[in-house]
């Protein structure tokens, strides 16, 4: 039996292999997915995680900070968020 092979398509999967928890704690969408300000998945929606270990969309971190009751703190923790350095 000889087969051919007339037409191929790639289909590929991705994930952030950083975050330990699954959803941002924020918004509490997955990581693959994007926060609500984004359409699109990926670079332009990263993710940042604490020196706490929580990990969250940018847009929601930074959304989160900006406001008056946030005073610089970690949203899940309540300890003042600093960015991991790897």
């Amino acid at each position: 039996m000889k087969v051919t092979i007339d037409k191929w398509i790639g289909v590929s999967t991705w994930h952030w292999n950083h975050a330990q928890d699954e959803v941002c704690g924020i918004c509490r969408v997955a990581f693959d997915g994007t926060c609500p300000t984004c359409k699109y998945p990926g670079d332009d929606c990263p993710l940042i995680i604490g020196e706490c270990k929580h990990a969250f969309h940018m847009h929601c971190l930074l959304k989160w900070l900006t406001t008056e009751s946030s005073k610089g703190l970690c949203p899940m923790c309540r300890r003042r968020f600093k960015t991991a350095t790897e």
